[in-house]
C-alpha cells in the first residue's frame, strides 16, 4: 500500500503540475482505488496557504471531477502560491542585478580573462581605485562592460594598469554612456596615439566629466592636435592632466590655438614634456587669451628666453590666472625681467614658481621689484627655489614685506655681496 501522506505532498507542487507525463500518472494511480489520504493529513502538509487555495476545505484531493482537479491547479499556480525569491533564479534575476556583476562575469568569461574580486567588492562604493592592478587591455574591456550602467561610481582610478589603447578605447565608448563618472585617472596606462584619439573623441559627447588625467600616456603631437579639437567643443571639463608625455612644438601650436577659445578648463598640466621655441611662444600666446584658466603648469619644457618673453605678454593681458609654474625651462636673466614686467600690471596671479632657472639674482630681483611697484598685484608666493641671493635681494624682501605683509618667498640660500673694505 502507498503512503497517504507521501500521495497528499504530490498533489499541491507546482513543478509536478507542470509536467504532463506525472499527472497522467498520478490520475491512473487514483482510478486504480489507491488510498486517499485523510483531509487532517493533507492539511498538515500543505499548511494555511494551500487551505486558502482550496475552494472547499472540505473536498479530498482525488475525490471530486476532473473540472474540480483544474480549478484546484489554478489555484496552486497562481502567483500568491510563489515565493518571489525563487523567482530570481537563472535569467530573471539577471534583470534586477543593478550592481553589474552579472554581466561582468559573463564578460570576463567571453574575453577569457580572470574576474577582478577588488571590483566586484567596491563596484557598488562610489570611488573605485584600482592602482597597479594588471588589468590589461582584455581586462579593462570587461571592466568597462558593467560601468556602462553603473550609477554608484563616481571617481575611477585604473592608473598604471597598462590598458594601452584598446583599453583606452573601451574606457572612452563606456565614459559616452555613463553620465555618473565625474573624475577619471587613466595615467601611465601607455594609452599611445590611438588612445589619445578615443579620448577625444569621448570628450566631444561627454557631458558629465570634470577630471581626466591622462598623464604618462606616450602623447605625441599628433595626440595633441586630437585634444585640442575636442578642447574647443567640451565646455565640462574642468581639470587636464597631459604631463609626463612626449608633446613637441607642434603640441605647444595646437593646444595654443584651443587655450585661447576654451570655455571649460580650470586647470591644465603640461609638465615634463617637450615645449620649446615656436611651440612655447604659442601656447603663451593661447594663455593670453583664455579668460578661464587659473592654474598652469609648464614646468620641465624648454620655453627658454622667447617662451618667457610670450609668458610675460600673457601676464599683462590676462586677468583670471591664480597659480603659473614655469620652473625648469632655462629661461635666462632676460626672461625673467619679462616676466617681472608682466607682473608690474598684473592684479591675479597669486602665486608665481620659476625656480630652477638660471635666471640668477638678477632675475629674481627684477619680479621682486615689480611686485613692489604694483601695489595691487595679489601675489602671495614667490618660489625660486635652488636660486641664490645676495644681501640686496634680502633687503629689498623686507622693504616689500611691508606693503605685502603675506607675501613668502623661497630660494635657494643667500651668499654674501663683495664689498670694498673701509680704509
Amino acid at each position: 500500500m502507498v503512503d497517504g501522506k507521501k500521495l497528499a505532498v504530490e498533489v499541491p507542487l507546482p513543478s509536478v503540475l507542470e509536467d504532463d507525463d506525472a499527472e497522467t500518472e498520478r490520475s491512473e494511480r487514483l482510478q486504480l482505488g489507491e488510498q486517499r489520504s485523510s483531509q487532517t493529513e493533507v492539511d498538515d502538509v500543505r499548511g494555511p496557504k494551500d487551505q486558502r487555495s482550496s475552494p472547499d476545505s472540505n473536498v479530498r484531493d482525488g475525490g471530486e471531477g476532473q473540472g474540480e482537479e483544474e480549478e484546484e491547479e489554478e489555484h496552486v499556480t497562481s502567483d500568491e502560491d510563489y515565493d518571489t525569491d525563487l523567482e530570481l533564479g537563472g535569467e530573471e534575476k539577471e534583470g534586477y542585478d543593478l550592481t553589474g556583476r552579472t554581466c561582468y562575469l559573463k564578460a570576463c568569461e567571453k574575453l577569457q580573462v580572470v574576474p577582478a574580486s577588488y571590483f566586484l567588492q567596491n563596484m557598488g562604493n562610489s570611488e573605485l581605485s584600482m592602482v597597479h592592478h594588471g588589468l590589461g587591455p582584455q581586462g579593462t574591456k570587461a571592466l568597462a562592460v558593467p560601468l556602462v550602467t553603473n550609477t554608484s561610481i563616481l571617481r575611477l582610478n585604473l592608473r598604471d594598469n597598462w590598458i594601452e589603447g584598446m583599453g583606452g578605447a573601451a574606457i572612452a565608448e563606456m565614459l559616452k554612456e555613463n553620465c555618473y563618472i565625474t573624475e577619471v585617472d587613466l595615467s601611465d596606462n601607455n594609452l599611445g596615439d590611438s588612445g589619445a584619439a578615443a579620448m577625444a573623441g569621448m570628450l566631444k559627447e561627454n557631458g558629465t566629466l570634470v577630471s581626466l588625467n591622462l598623464s604618462g600616456n606616450h602623447f605625441t603631437d599628433r595626440s595633441a592636435e586630437h585634444l585640442g579639437s575636442a578642447l574647443l567643443t567640451n565646455t565640462k571639463l574642468q581639470h587636464l592632466d597631459l604631463s609626463y608625455n612626449t608633446l613637441g612644438e607642434r603640441a605647444g601650436q595646437c593646444l595654443g590655438d584651443s587655450l585661447s577659445e576654451s570655455l571649460g578648463l580650470r586647470s591644465l598640466s603640461l609638465a615634463w614634456n617637450c615645449i620649446r621655441g615656436r611651440g612655447a611662444e604659442l601656447l603663451a600666446n593661447g594663455l593670453e587669451g583664455n579668460v578661464f584658466l587659473r592654474k598652469v603648469d609648464l614646468s620641465f619644457n624648454g620655453f627658454g628666453k622667447e617662451g618667457a618673453i610670450a609668458v610675460g605678454r600673457a601676464l599683462k593681458e590676462n586677468c583670471v590666472l591664480e597659480e603659473l609654474n614655469v620652473s625648469n625651462n632655462r629661461i635666462p636673466p632676460v626672461g625673467a625681467i619679462h616676466i617681472a614686467m608682466g607682473l608690474k600690471v598684473n592684479k591675479t596671479i597669486k602665486s608665481l614658481n620659476i625656480g630652477r632657472n638660471p635666471i640668477q639674482n638678477a632675475g629674481c630681483y627684477g619680479i621682486l621689484q615689480s611686485l613692489q611697484e604694483n601695489p595691487e598685484s595679489a601675489v602671495e608666493v614667490l618660489d625660486f627655489f635652488d636660486i641664490t641671493v645676495n644681501q640686496d635681494f634680502d633687503d629689498l624682501y623686507t622693504s616689500v614685506k611691508e606693503t605685502f605683509p603675506a607675501l613668502r618667498v623661497n630660494h635657494g640660500g643667500r651668499i654674501g655681496t663683495f664689498r670694498k673694505a673701509k680704509a
